[in-house]
């Protein structure tokens, strides 16, 4: 039962509807009676085990794929031992790639040793016509296969892939449609991810997002709002707003709306405490968005801001539509509008064409910046985008070099900026018993710094004052406290 609707009472003699999502809800209706029949023979129910890979989008595509699979009668279990594994891919760099291949390479054995077992493959990765091609050549025992754009349709394919032997590959090359209201297994009880737009439009010369993700696609407004309002009567308490770049939420709705004005919105739904929302394009960061974070009470201190580059030049050869010193005028404006906000960034070593002088650029940034962490890579090389054809590629003994030169120098920042929260009480939404000592609880502070302090399960999903006792460069311990008065 999911919002209402029973799957007993869908009348299965019919032929399936042709609107969604009340196709999808048939067709899980379908598959709770395969899931029947598997119990009733085997005495148990079939297993599920789901893998993730890549961002906080298939993070949330991921808990919607187990939603599916719980509401219609599957079990979840905790390796690939599962009488039914999916894989949601990533495609961003090829090392992506490289730990899918080598998982289905062991899912080969554990499929001769279970004959009920069955493989799903989607996500990016599944949108590369030679992605498919490897898979249909060298790994036949995958049995279902689709991308990103027909990911609504997984009860659907699921029900089709039972009554066909072989692999079924349902791959789209673009949709302009937006199927939600199916069901999702969160992680936490007490926060959630939200889809609020789909697809991205920048066409960054090194990326390969906008080819597998398709152009950009905003949920309605009052969409987004009613599905925030239901979590929050279910407990839910942190929203993670999540698009390929929020910044331009709303440009192509028939009434169009801003990300700010979309956040205000969001502002008001009672118990909603906390705010994120990622990731944020700097060409489309808006003075009305920062005004709008500098006034709220709910959005996090946070802003996850990639750089890429501190190279005028390279940024321009990225195709990333600004300049160094645009960069950090915004840096400016958002330290101004909030003076405790932590900044975070991502940044690419050695992009073709990258000088020692262009890589100096980069690091004058991170030291103007002083950001709170930053996630470094070193340029990947991905086929079909315009980056993978430029002359100059670096030689892998410079990327290296720079890339330790530039981690120390983040890593040493970083600690700086941690250890000036030593000593302050600030609220901390308790997210877990800790894995490696359960005498204590983890959680997150607005800035996003992760916090350890003694507790017990009954804190979690709580928003509790917490004192920072010690830094230990990345995080904190902690222990419990109360506000100052005034604060």
């Amino acid at each position: 039962m999911y919002q209402g609707i029973d799957l007993n009472n869908i009348n299965l003699h019919l032929e399936p509807p042709t609107e969604e999502p009340a196709r999808q809800y048939y067709f899980m209706a379908k598959c709770q009676q395969w899931v029947q029949a598997f119990e009733q023979e085997h005495s148990r129910r079939p297993t599920f085990f789901t893998q993730t890979f890549g961002c906080q989008m298939n993070a949330r595509d991921s808990e919607k794929l187990s939603g599916i699979l719980e509401t219609v009668g599957y079990e979840e279990a905790g390796s690939e031992e599962a009488d039914f594994v999916i894989y949601n891919t990533c495609t961003v760099r090829e090392n992506a790639n490289n730990k899918v291949w080598g998982r289905l390479g062991y899912l080969n054995g554990s499929k001769k040793r279970n004959p009920h077992k069955k493989i799903a493959l989607c996500g990016c990765m599944m949108q590369e016509p030679e992605v498919i091609e490897k898979i249909k050549k060298s790994y036949p025992f995958v049995d279902l296969v689709f991308g990103t754009h027909n990911i609504y349709k997984f009860a659907e394919l699921l029900a089709a892939s039972y009554g066909q032997q072989g692999m079924l590959i349902d791959i789209w090359e673009g949709t302009d449609k937006i199927v939600e209201d199916l069901p999702a297994e969160r992680k936490y009880f007490f926060k959630s991810g939200i889809n609020i737009m789909f697809g991205c439009n920048n066409f960054c010369s090194y990326c390969i997002v906008p080819y597998v993700r398709g152009r950009e696609r905003s949920r309605r407004p009052e969409d987004i709002l009613h599905e925030i309002e239901c979590l929050a009567n279910d407990g839910v308490v942190e929203v993670m707003l999540l698009g390929q770049n929020v910044n331009s939420y709303g440009k192509n709705l028939k009434e169009p709306i801003t990300f700010a004005q979309l956040l205000k919105k969001i502002e008001k739904i009672e118990g909603i405490e906390r705010i994120r929302f990622m990731t944020s394009h700097p060409k489309d960061l808006s003075d009305e968005l920062i005004e709008a974070m500098g006034n709220s009470k709910k959005i996090c201190r946070h802003l996850h801001l990639p750089l890429q580059s501190g190279s005028s030049r390279v940024l321009k050869e990225m195709n990333r539509q600004y300049g160094k010193e645009q960069y950090l005028a915004l840096v400016e404006k958002l330290r101004l509008a909030v003076p405790d906000i932590a900044l975070t960034t991502d940044i690419i070593v050695g992009f073709p064409g990258e000088t020692e002088e262009d890589f100096m650029e980069t690091m004058d940034v991170v030291q103007k910046v002083r950001f709170d962490s930053a996630f470094t890579f070193i340029y990947s090389k991905r086929t079909g985008t315009p980056a993978a054809a430029m002359e100059g590629q670096v030689p892998e003994s410079v990327v290296k070099d720079r890339f330790q030169r530039l981690l120390k120098e983040v890593q040493e920042i970083a600690a700086q900026k941690a250890k000036a929260l030593t000593g302050k009480v600030e609220p901390v939404l308790v997210e877990e018993v800790n894995g490696q000592d359960n005498t204590l609880v983890t959680g997150r502070l607005s800035g996003n710094f992760v916090v350890h302090l003694p507790g017990t399960s009954d804190m979690v999903g709580k928003i509790l004052p917490v004192k920072l006792k010690e830094c230990k460069g990345f995080y904190f311990y902690g222990e419990a406290a109360e506000f100052p008065q005034g604060s």
